[in-house]
This record gives structure tokens, sequence and C-alpha cells, in this order.
């Protein structure tokens, strides 16, 4: 089963991080939505900005195996096949996880996303992340991703929706919840609504469409899927 495979790597992380990442991969979303809707299909390099403990990468890499194993769900197009997996990570302790649960599969950087070389990469994924920078940085960010995104590649934005009323606010409740659990200050945070998320993703040369991806959730979170144009 999907699920188990990628989440039963995080028992050599401690109990903390398996029991985070079955609720995680559980509980959100994104992890199916990426599979489904086939947006990683054609990605050989993958980097994942704000990677936490790489739950990504072990999604990715147990539907790898699934699907060699026979245990694909009919209807889905198929996983992608990757030539590299990279994360980068501020917070140590999630590094840390990330390598003891994904391994050499893939490949995590600690630094801070405004200051980190990205490299190049035909998939870039972003969840939860942007509304942590201040508005300038932001844009510094994107610009910056435009400029990693290799021809005809993806950018997978996550954000939560300003304009999403009850929605947005549980999500901003949650998300300095989450923050005080895991022992971080809460930073303050800069939020847009969806479509001002897409005008600063059109300034720096994408193109994007907005996905809503709060199913089975209280949240008012949008997927942003983005080419350069």
């Amino acid at each position: 089963m999907l699920f188990e495979r990628a989440s039963a790597p995080y028992r050599a992380a401690g109990k903390f991080a398996f029991h985070f990442a079955r609720g995680k991969l559980r509980g959100d979303p994104a992890f199916l939505a990426l599979l489904q809707q086939g947006w990683l299909a054609h990605s050989r390099r993958v980097l994942d900005l704000g990677c936490g403990q790489g739950l990504l990468f072990a999604w990715l890499l147990a539907a790898r195996d699934c699907h060699d194993a026979g245990e694909w769900p009919a209807g889905w197009p198929p996983p992608p096949r990757f030539e590299s997996l990279v994360g980068i990570e501020r917070m140590g302790a999630d590094t840390r996880r990330a390598r003891e649960a994904v391994g050499d599969a893939a490949r995590f950087v600690e630094g801070d996303l405004r200051e980190v070389a990205l490299g190049t990469a035909d998939a870039v994924v972003m969840l939860d992340v942007l509304h942590y920078l201040e508005p300038q940085a932001q844009v510094d960010l994107l610009a910056r991703v435009r400029a990693a995104l290799l021809p005809g590649g993806v950018f997978l934005l996550r954000v939560g929706d300003a304009a999403g009323g009850i929605g947005f606010r549980v999500s901003q409740w949650v998300d300095r919840l989450v923050l005080a659990v895991r022992g971080h200050r809460a930073p303050r945070l800069h939020w847009r609504s969806a479509r001002e998320w897409q005008m600063v993703l059109a300034s720096q040369g994408f193109r994007s469409e907005a996905h809503p991806l709060s199913q089975g959730t209280p949240f008012a979170n949008v997927l942003l899927v983005a080419r350069a144009t």
C-alpha cells in the first residue's frame, strides 16, 4: 500500500517523525493529487523548496516501488522516474530526519531559501512555504525559481488563499500551532489571495492555473501549477 510504503522509512527517524509522516501523508490531499493529476509525470530533476522532513520524496519513491510491484491503482498515470531529487530545508532537525528516512535516494541541503543556490530542475515544488518570507523576498525567490527551471518545466506552488474566508483563518491558526508544537518561533507571515499570488507569478515570467487543494480539510489552500511564459 502506497501510504504504508511512504511512511514506514520514518520509523528510523524517531517516533515524532514517524507519526508526523503518517498524519501528514494520510490527511494532506496534495500527495494524492500530485500522482493522480500527473503534474510530475515527465519530471526527472525535482527540487523541493522547504522540504521539511522529506515527505514528498518518500511519497514519490514509494509510488515508484508500488508501480514496480504491480500495486498501482488502475486509471492513474504512471509515477515519474527520477534522476535527481534535491530538497532544501532551513530547519536542521527536519533535514536530519529526512536523511535518516530517505537515505541516499535524495539529497537534502540545510540552508535558507533566500541564500542557497537552487541549481536547475525540470520541476520545482514549494508547498506551504512562501508566506514565511517577506513580500520582496517572495518576489526575489520566485525570480530565482524561474531562472532555475529548465525549458518545459513545471513549478508547483501551494499557497493559502487570503480571500478564502473562514478556511483561511483556520489555515492561519493551524500553521502557528504546528510551528509551536515543533518548537519553532512563529514569524510574521505574509499572505496574499490566490489571485494576487498569480499576479506575482506573472510578474516573474510564469503563467499559472489555480487548483483548489483543500479536499477533506477545513483549509483554504490552492495549488498553482505554473510554467514559464
